[in-house]
């Protein structure tokens, strides 16, 4: 399959955190994603993942794949963390305005954040859907309206520093 170059340069960057992930299918599917819309690292906690055959792209081998014991501790500098999850008080990814430099926060599929990792989360939304989606199809919509909305609108939430 031949693939068509991504045809912008965002400003800033976004990373993606999985918080526990429960397959290495989705990690796999989640760094392809990263590699598909451009995401700078990918940082994971829990111990399910040794590779996964949906990284077609070998993506580990082209930008950072960090397991870590806490995902708060990887964040980068003056970047924002996102939480993605489906609870009551997020907003709706429809109205949602993507900062510059984002930390997108994911949970497990057969569970949802924390409370102590939504706590030191600046934002969470959601993605409006009839039913739950898997968590690589999650970070898929999520970096693509990213991409599509920063095209379009050129500009971020938090560009003060440009």
């Amino acid at each position: 399959m031949k693939m068509h170059p991504v045809e912008f340069k965002e400003r800033g960057y976004s990373a993606i955190g999985l918080f526990n992930p429960k397959t290495p299918t989705n990690v796999g599917s989640a760094l392809r994603a990263c590699a598909c819309y451009g995401a700078s690292m990918l940082a994971m906690t829990g111990d399910r993942f040794h590779g996964a055959p949906t990284d077609t792209f070998k993506t580990y081998k082209h930008i950072p794949l960090l397991q870590v014991n806490n995902l708060y501790d990887v964040i980068p500098y003056d970047c924002v963390p996102v939480a993605v999850d489906l609870i009551d008080s997020a907003t709706n990814l429809i109205d949602y305005k993507h900062p510059e430099r984002a930390f997108y926060v994911f949970g497990p599929e057969d569970g949802t954040l924390e409370k102590q990792v939504l706590s030191w989360c600046r934002n969470v939304i959601y993605i409006p859907t009839l039913g739950c989606m898997n968590l690589a199809a999650t970070v898929n919509v999520i970096l693509y309206d990213r991409m599509v909305k920063s095209k379009k609108q050129g500009e971020y939430n938090n560009d003060s520093n440009r």
